[in-house]
């Protein structure tokens, strides 16, 4: 594939998009305890997380009370990661914002506009932790430090970095519409949670394609061929994390059950909850129709021999 081919939208339809998401952005403006909070609490008598992202039914010989609590484990993890991913997400998006400040203030402003919404959202994970965290047992960790994450992250090459995030975005979406939004069973709060986080990912998804486009037209083919060598090794990073906080979260889970699980039983709760953190933070948005068409379009033919050669154990993991 002839990857000089691909270029940044034309000047009047970028502008364009960018006054939309402004316009959108500001419409669809919301506060945390005003709109979302509202004096409510989460609900532990029901699950945080659906059965398609947690994959606790596969644990057939867990009881209602054990496969909840296994959900509400790994709920509290999703708002965690999703707090630490916008950490570095916030601080890419004000640095993409420099590049039009003597430019196109609609793009200025739109940036600008993302990265405070993810701030916002960073805020309200911290607000989830200080609610979910007295209700549960002591003894859950949180594996790495955000801003450790976001400094490996935020050196390496835009391009990869900003693969990363559209991935990220994107799979936000999917979970929303097609996991979370349709299992009236799950805690109300959490759900509406993920509903104002959907709203604004929404936005950010147009955003994070229109600067990943410009990033790719600008480089040469060393410096793509080197950006996709450095988004092989973030999703790698991931994937480090992804193996410590399940197995964290699955030895805080055994600690916490009522009863002594069989060896057997033990190892495959891990294996269902790496596979459930995988596929919620690596596996869906790559498999994402919209996700796999940008990367097709960005990459040669031995670059995306590269990439699925590194996702083969993750996927088949």
């Amino acid at each position: 594939m002839n990857t000089a081919a691909v270029a940044p939208a034309p000047a009047s339809s970028r502008a364009t998009r960018y006054a939309q998401i402004v316009q959108s952005s500001k419409k669809a403006e919301w506060q945390i305890d005003r709109d979302l909070l509202q004096g409510r609490a989460f609900d532990f008598s029901r699950k945080f997380l659906p059965d398609a992202l947690s994959r606790v039914d596969r644990l057939t010989f867990l009881s209602n009370d054990e496969a909840r609590l296994l959900s509400q484990i790994q709920g509290r993890t999703y708002a965690y990661l999703f707090g630490l991913v916008e950490r570095f997400i916030s601080a890419k998006m004000l640095e993409q914002g420099r590049s039009h400040v003597f430019d196109d203030q609609l793009a200025l402003e739109a940036l600008v506009r993302f990265s405070s919404e993810e701030l916002k959202h960073q805020e309200l994970f911290r607000r989830m932790e200080t609610m979910i965290g007295p209700h549960l047992p002591a003894g859950y960790r949180q594996v790495v430090d955000p801003n450790d994450v976001a400094r490996v992250v935020l050196a390496s090459s835009t391009w990869s970095v900003l693969a990363l995030t559209c991935h990220i975005e994107l799979f936000v979406q999917a979970h929303y519409a097609e996991s979370i939004a349709p299992h009236d069973e799950l805690c109300p709060l959490f759900k509406d949670v993920f509903r104002f986080h959907w709203k604004d990912e929404s936005r950010h998804v147009v955003l994070d394609e229109l600067e990943w486009k410009d990033e790719h037209a600008r480089l040469s083919e060393d410096e793509r061929d080197h950006a996709v060598n450095d988004l092989i090794a973030l999703v790698a990073a991931v994937d480090g994390i992804l193996q410590s906080q399940s197995q964290s979260d699955v030895d805080y889970f055994i600690r916490c059950a009522a009863r002594r699980f069989s060896s057997e039983e033990i190892t495959q709760i891990g294996a269902t909850v790496l596979s459930a953190y995988r596929w919620q933070y690596i596996i869906s948005g790559v498999q994402h129709a919209h996700f796999g068409k940008l990367i097709a379009g960005m990459t040669t033919q031995a670059q995306m021999s590269r990439i699925e050669a590194a996702l083969a154990p993750i996927m088949n993991g």
